[in-house]
């Protein structure tokens, strides 16, 4: 909420970005924590409510310049840059303050190798933080839930790393498919693409168009799903990820599918077993019965994933398919989830898992 005093107070840093935006979003409404302070660059100086104007509260607050400074003296500070800004910034805010919880929405510190950081990113490595995916599966039978509970520094997920992960996590942990001939292929929104104003994301270069970008094995995505499987698994045995991202003319939205080929014998209803195995329990993934698929649709402005799964007889090969909302469950939702966490609040406060429709 904005205005509160007795809770919890929140920076965001790049408020005036899409998935700053939807942080917003939650955090104005969230019932345990106060909205006090945001930040921007090119925007700094006006009021929230002439970027912001869709959110409740919006006039109380003015966009300061992004730095430590503006962002000291919180107790949660979540930070909304590009990739390779977080770095500096965080630091200061931890050396600080060592009390503080630091939500990292870039890619920043979600990588273990530094090797791969420089590999992807082409800069130095920030350091490793607490993986914010809650639901992951990690291969000693714990959840990385259990990791994030006080945890103060949180690297949140990348939107398509969420999706193929959680669809592949389970299947890989089973023994199910080949993990080393995954591949991907993603239908994504605009909005995954980010504020900034570019040529290609014009409406006239978009709204009749598909385009495939990052391919041939240059996504950002890629090494930080390997790493998830990795941990799902407990072995670091070969992987390989085909991933194949393409942007379609829809604001919001992942639909991840995925292919890989089966382990003899495998069936559509065992696939469906060790997803209900892994993911009976939580509350944001919904394992759909054996002939249904998900649509993005379904997942528009909630925090759920929607995963289905089936098994192609005469080909082999198994096509699991996951929905989920990019700036919700792929971005601000699990922000929200891990902030919950480390307050220790219920997980799924000030969060929905109810579409909108239409």
């Amino acid at each position: 909420m904005i205005g509160a005093t007795a809770s919890p107070t929140v920076a965001i840093a790049g408020a005036t970005g899409y998935a700053g935006g939807e942080m917003l979003r939650l955090l104005s409404a969230h019932p345990a924590v106060t909205l006090r302070t945001v930040t921007g660059h090119s925007s700094a100086g006006e009021s929230l409510v002439t970027i912001a104007p869709h959110i409740d509260g919006a006039e109380q607050l003015l966009i300061q310049e992004t730095s430590a400074q503006h962002l000291a003296g919180h107790d949660v500070v979540v930070l909304a840059l590009p990739h390779g800004h977080s770095g500096r910034i965080a630091a200061e805010l931890r050396a600080a303050d060592p009390d503080v919880i630091v939500l990292d929405l870039a890619a920043d510190h979600r990588l273990d190798s530094a090797q791969d950081w420089t590999d992807y990113y082409g800069s130095e490595h920030s350091g490793t933080w607490t993986y914010g995916m809650p639901e992951l599966p990690l291969a000693d039978g714990t959840r990385q839930r259990d990791l994030l509970r006080d945890a103060r520094e949180v690297a949140v997920p990348g939107c398509n790393a969420t999706a193929v992960s959680l669809a592949a996590a389970p299947l890989v942990r089973a023994g199910l498919i080949d993990a080393g001939a995954l591949n991907a292929v993603l239908p994504v929104g605009y909005s995954g693409a980010g504020r900034t104003p570019k040529p290609h994301l014009l409406f006239s270069e978009a709204s009749h168009s598909a385009a495939p970008y990052a391919v041939g094995g240059s996504h950002r995505h890629i090494p930080e799903i390997l790493q998830n499987l990795r941990r799902a698994a407990g072995v670091d045995e070969s992987r390989r990820l085909t991933f194949t991202p393409v942007l379609v003319p829809m604001s919001r939205g992942i639909l991840a599918v995925l292919t890989a080929p089966v382990a003899a014998g495998t069936t559509t209803a065992d696939l469906l077993r060790a997803f209900q195995t892994d993911y009976e329990h939580e509350f944001f993934l919904r394992v759909l019965p054996e002939g249904q698929v998900p649509s993005t649709a379904q997942v528009l402005g909630s925090n759920t994933v929607r995963i289905s799964a089936a098994v192609d007889r005469h080909s082999g090969q198994a096509t699991v398919i996951a929905a989920l909302d990019n700036l919700m469950k792929g971005t601000a939702g699990a922000a929200v989830q891990c902030m919950n966490l480390a307050l220790g609040l219920e997980e799924m406060l000030g969060l929905t898992r109810t579409a909108m429709s239409p």
